[in-house]
């Protein structure tokens, strides 16, 4: 008990230590810090028994020694944090599509300065950010499942432009929306694979991501001879359409950049090293300009009496788009053991397509600006939908 009585008296005496702290100068030079009580040899033993001894005091600068900088190794663990968080920039994308919807909405002018003369080159930065993080091991990725290759091409351009001649040729022919509202519908439905879809199949099964890689690559690589085709079948007899001067832009906008990102990537590792970090927010950046800037600029369009029918057309055709994918990958793959998630890929496939490059051929080659307006509404509602179902198919 004697000894559990000193034991607490002890401790009571060390929690006062800090009153000697408070009534203690400050000193007046320059570099004055704070001033510390000097104990005897004798009473700095003492004072943990109850008897001190105050002698004098002490100061240290308020600029720290060199032991209390960081060192190398602080100073490169906190250079890693922030290209840790600069590469996981594109986990705010969606977040940032529905801000950048919001505010397109509520206030045009804050993106109507990202005229369509801009689309062709951010949507090249766009495909160089996915040659930089691309490689050949994606393309050899291909030959190892080539039965889902093909299928996921057949919902690219075979199910998708069917899909979007039917809501095309609805929004005409019933709805009495003026034609090249139609002609938009179709030429979205007749470009590649969106590559916001291998994030999202990323996002929900990340062995699949190679795969979709693969598939969207594939299509954007086709898309040069597929897309003029199509266009040319489909609404080549409504709308003049230059065939030659679609396929140098799709050259310009698509295969270029994604070649010189696996040039890059390939022969100058370091220098593809250093950038790849700041390619997501770049991107994601860029991105919120490509989302708002079309329905600012097409705003009046937009909330016109017909707006809403065509954003219900947009909306049943991306929405049958991942209802065909997902049924068609289903019957085609029902007994691989991985079909769920081959399922998700697929109807990510081809739901999801760079409506972007839709919105940037309808401004360049199609003189009425309501042929944009479908492109303009696809890359939002695509682009919620698509993550929707990633935040769907994550919980279970």
């Amino acid at each position: 008990m004697i000894r559990s009585a000193h034991f607490h008296h002890r401790q009571s005496q060390v929690k006062r230590l800090p009153i000697y702290f408070q009534s203690l100068p400050r000193t007046s030079s320059r570099n004055s810090g704070f001033c510390l009580p000097v104990l005897s040899a004798k009473s700095r033993f003492s004072s943990l028994v109850g008897s001190s001894r105050y002698v004098g005091r002490s100061c240290a600068p308020e600029k720290f020694p060199d032991a209390w900088e960081p060192g190398p190794n602080q100073i490169i663990e906190q250079k890693e944090d922030i290209l840790t968080i600069l590469s996981r920039s594109n986990s705010f994308l969606p977040h940032i599509i529905v801000s950048s919807t919001l505010l397109a909405l509520v206030y045009p002018p804050s993106f109507t300065w990202f005229t369509s003369r801009y689309y062709a080159p951010a949507l090249g930065f766009l495909m160089f950010a996915v040659g930089v993080n691309s490689s050949e091991k994606d393309f050899f990725e291909a030959f190892k499942r080539p039965t889902v290759i093909f299928t996921g091409y057949l919902g690219q351009f075979v199910v998708k432009p069917l899909l979007g001649y039917l809501f095309g040729t609805i929004s005409v022919a019933i709805l009495r929306l003026p034609m090249p509202i139609g002609v938009g519908i179709i030429l979205t439905s007749c470009v590649s694979g969106a590559q916001l879809s291998n994030y999202a199949t990323f996002l929900t099964d990340p062995s699949m991501a190679p795969l979709s890689v693969v598939m969207t690559s594939l299509s954007t690589a086709t898309a040069v001879f597929v897309t003029p085709l199509l266009s040319l079948l489909l609404i080549g007899k409504r709308l003049p359409v230059d065939v030659k001067g679609m396929i140098s832009s799709i050259l310009q906008i698509v295969i270029a950049p994604i070649a010189s990102g696996l040039i890059l990537n390939r022969y100058f590792h370091p220098i593809s090293n250093a950038i790849r970090p700041y390619l997501p927010p770049l991107s994601v950046f860029v991105t919120s300009l490509c989302i708002g800037a079309p329905l600012a600029i097409n705003i009046n369009a937009v909330l016109s009496p017909f707006g809403l029918t065509i954003l219900l057309l947009v909306v049943a055709f991306h929405l049958s788009g991942f209802v065909a994918g997902y049924m068609l990958s289903g019957l085609a793959f029902h007994n691989s053991p991985d079909v769920k998630a081959l399922q998700r890929t697929l109807s990510y496939e081809t739901g999801m397509q760079s409506s972007l490059l839709a919105l940037a051929l309808a401004n360049r080659f199609f003189q009425d600006p309501l042929v944009g307006v479908p492109p303009a509404i696809s890359v939002v509602v695509m682009s919620l939908m698509g993550f929707s179902l990633v935040m769907l198919w994550t919980k279970k």
